[in-house]
């Protein structure tokens, strides 16, 4: 089973829904929209963790993984929303943390304890306190070692210092893994997302002298050995399944994606999400460079699918900034560029997923201050960036573009107090413009962002080019434009997406044929700005 046809809806379950006044969003809150989401029409909600854990970053730290967090329900609530989506045909999709544990976890606690069994869970290194085991630098900022006096040794965390990195070398620990995919299965979940899973196989253990240390760990050297393990012997094979892919290539994708390898359904990989790092650094500011944005679609879409390989086609999520504010507008061409990026992505080769509030238009939370963002990498990130030189205003302009907040802020249902988020105040701020743009405002409207969204999923249901046509892209050279063929058994589809907030010259392409989708009304000689055309015919 590929999927071709199926659309999954990420929630952030902490932002989505507050059902109990708490400020903080739930199970039970999730369950209360459950018919919003079946009237979308998405196939699977993928929901991001809602385990036990000291939310040092947002549930990426779990302590315990067969467990519900109080603050977001009980189990018979989990096992109430499992049943009541399956009702209406939804799957859910639970995230797995696996390269990783919060140092809370049971296993992290005893192996602090010098229990031998549990230390060979991680990954511990021997050595004095001023001289880490290498000079590898957290993703966070910082080393990437963390040492224990106790023990006389360092721990690995490629992450947060609260997030030790598992031994995957250790038998015992890939079986306790697989036993918790089983539980969950058992559970009736249907799918499962695994976190930077490309990073669970470390290399050698020494000094990076060209960069970070990530060059020793991603795509390692046992990865795809123990996915094949992890899927086969857990019994998961067939559902889907799809990794998030760190700083990843082609080749590797392919052999997670493609179904005679036997690993997972779909990679999620970010390299068209840096086309505005400046030197390819994420805090360094720059315009997007739609050319390079282009090139890496073409790149990964056609690599993809001459090596059988199977992409997650996405913009946003919770790890990244709004996209109608990244690549769009968020002024007056707000709504024609945002249904020209759902376009973009909804009718290109790949599982689309879409991430609560995206289907809404929601845009950056724009905080004016340090203080009202909650973000462990963003806070870091805001001394970092002080003790470099940047001014505090250089500084929150570089944070307000970058910050994972930017996609966390409570889901904006109405234009009421806390957007109808919650009754009580919410853990992290709410964007301004809710009043503006919520559900309530687009629901009855057929021109909103939110009907253009419907309609992206019911024609990726209606038509089979959608799903399974082949993808070639053209006008590789025009800055301008992005523009790609699908085809299917002399079936065509034609799309064509204006990146500027300026009318262009239409390409001297097909221009025949049946308008399957647009966001203005109409064919015009030139594309309006943001604008976006699918046509289609048979031969």
């Amino acid at each position: 089973m590929r999927f071709e046809n199926k659309v999954v809806y990420q929630i952030y379950p902490k932002s989505f829904q507050d059902s109990n006044g708490d400020g903080w969003g739930d199970i039970n809150g999730i369950r209360s929209r459950i018919d919003y989401l079946a009237g979308l029409g998405v196939d699977y909600l993928w929901l991001t963790p809602f385990f036990p854990s000291p939310q040092r970053d947002n549930g990426y730290d779990v302590a315990d993984y067969r467990a519900v967090d109080p603050r977001f329900g009980t189990m018979a609530d989990l096992e109430a929303l499992i049943a009541e989506a399956e009702a209406r045909g939804i799957g859910l999709m639970f995230d797995m943390v696996f390269n990783h544990t919060s140092t809370a976890h049971e296993w992290f606690q005893k192996a602090l304890q010098g229990d031998a069994k549990y230390m060979d869970y991680y990954i511990f290194r021997d050595g004095t306190p001023d001289e880490p085991p290498t000079n590898w630098q957290s993703k966070f900022g910082g080393p990437a070692w963390e040492y224990v006096p106790a023990l006389g040794k360092w721990y690995l965390h490629l992450f947060d210092v609260t997030q030790a990195d598992l031994n995957w070398e250790n038998p015992a620990v890939r079986e306790e893994l697989k036993d918790i995919l089983r539980f969950w299965k058992a559970k009736g979940v249907k799918g499962f997302r695994f976190d930077v899973v490309n990073l669970i196989s470390k290399g050698e253990f020494i000094d990076d002298k060209e960069g970070d240390g990530r060059r020793f760990y991603t795509d390692g050297p046992h990865v795809h050995e123990y996915l094949k393990e992890l899927v086969h012997d857990s019994g998961i094979e067939g559902m889907v399944t799809v990794g998030e892919m760190s700083s990843t290539t082609i080749a590797n994708c392919i052999r997670y994606t493609n179904p005679h390898e036997h690993e997972l359904s779909m990679t999620f990989s970010f390299h068209h999400l840096k086309v505005d790092y400046k030197d390819g650094d994420k805090w360094s500011l720059m315009a997007p460079d739609i050319h390079a944005l282009k090139e890496i679609f073409a790149s990964w879409q056609e690599g993809m699918a001459r090596g059988g390989g199977w992409n997650a086609v996405f913009w946003c999520n919770h790890d990244q900034p709004r996209v109608v504010s990244r690549f769009g507008a968020t002024g007056r061409y707000w709504k024609a560029s945002a249904k020209m990026l759902a376009a973009a992505i909804h009718l290109m080769r790949g599982t689309p997923y879409i991430y609560q509030g995206e289907e809404i238009g929601m845009t950056n939370a724009d905080f004016m201050d340090i203080a009202d963002y909650r973000d462990v990498e963003s806070i870091n990130y805001h001394d970092i960036l002080r003790a470099s030189g940047q001014s505090e205003d250089e500084t929150m302009k570089i944070i307000g573009a970058r910050s994972r907040d930017n996609g966390r802020t409570p889901m904006q249902w109405t234009a009421g107090e806390s957007a109808g988020f919650t009754t009580g105040t919410p853990w992290l701020g709410v964007n301004r413009n809710h009043a503006v743009i919520n559900v309530e405002a687009e629901r009855e409207d057929d021109d909103s962002i939110l009907a253009f969204y419907r309609r992206l999923i019911a024609l990726r249901k209606e038509y089979r080019i959608i799903a399974e046509g082949s993808i070639r892209f053209l006008e590789r050279e025009n800055d301008e434009i992005l523009a790609y063929e699908r085809e299917l058994e002399g079936e065509h589809l034609l799309v064509l997406c204006n990146f500027r907030a300026a009318e262009i010259a239409m390409p001297a392409l097909h221009a025949a044929g049946e308008k399957l989708i647009g966001n203005y009304p109409g064919m015009a000689a030139h594309l309006r700005p943001y604008e976006v055309i699918a046509l289609r015919w048979v031969e």
